[in-house]
């Protein structure tokens, strides 16, 4: 992974012989990245993508975002 320039972010397993070294700020990071897609998927529309234009999706998900951040 290093060899390729990909930084590992998630930590190895306890049982694992040489630990993976990570970043613990991007992880916290990523898991809220992952959160908010779970909250996204919630929504049927964008779950299943009704719409076929593009731009309409992404309409659909920034509505869909700006209604979960105000909750």
């Amino acid at each position: 992974m290093l060899a390729k320039g990909i930084k590992p972010c998630i930590p190895g397993r306890k049982s694992r012989l040489q630990p993976v070294k990570y970043d613990q700020r991007r992880y916290r990071r990523r898991n809220r990245i992952e959160i908010i897609f779970g909250r996204l998927k919630d929504w049927r529309r964008v779950a299943t993508r009704y719409d076929r234009c593009p731009m309409v999706f992404f309409s659909a998900i920034a509505l869909a975002a700006t209604v979960i951040f105000w909750l």
